[in-house]
This record gives C-alpha cells, sequence and structure tokens, in this order.
C-alpha cells in the first residue's frame, strides 16, 4: 500500500493539502493572499511572494509564522522559512 501511495503521489498531496491548511491559518490575512508554501528541502519551507514589498513585511511576521507552523505540522520539521519572489502570483 505504501508504495502504491507514492508511486501514485498520494501521500505527497496530502501533505500539500496539510500545508495549505497550516499556511492559511499561521500568516495574517494581509499577507495570506500574496503568498503560497512551496516545498520543504531541508527543514526550510520554501515561501512565494508576489512582490519584493511582500518579503519585506513577512520578515516582520517570519518568527510568529515559523513558530506556528512548527506547532501545527510538528513531523514536517520545518526550521525555516525562505522567501521567493513569483512569477505568476500567488
Amino acid at each position: 500500500m505504501a508504495r502504491l501511495m507514492a508511486r501514485t503521489g498520494y501521500g505527497q498531496e496530502h501533505a500539500s493539502d496539510a500545508l495549505a491548511a497550516a499556511w492559511s491559518e499561521a500568516v495574517p490575512e494581509p499577507l495570506a493572499s500574496h503568498t503560497r508554501p512551496g516545498l520543504i528541502r531541508r527543514g526550510v519551507l520554501e515561501v512565494f511572494v508576489t512582490h519584493s514589498v511582500i518579503v519585506q513585511e513577512f520578515t516582520f511576521h517570519k518568527a510568529v509564522v515559523l513558530e506556528s507552523l512548527q506547532k501545527s505540522m510538528p513531523t514536517a520539521g520545518i526550521t525555516d522559512l525562505r522567501c521567493r519572489l513569483s512569477e505568476t502570483g500567488s
């Protein structure tokens, strides 16, 4: 069963849905519509943002967002957040 889930991508899709839900709870509303979570690599969650001003604003909220994500998704192993400009927006 585990191999079937891995082959079909169901496990990754389920994790992605859980991250999206945790993200919407963790990020303050003014920023939520301009950001979206990406992949977690080596404990670092890549955050896509729509504009460089949002990156700057996000840095003020980074610690609170990180703490919230760590509490809601302890098994994800998120240790840091890194912003990246998105070409297509959120």
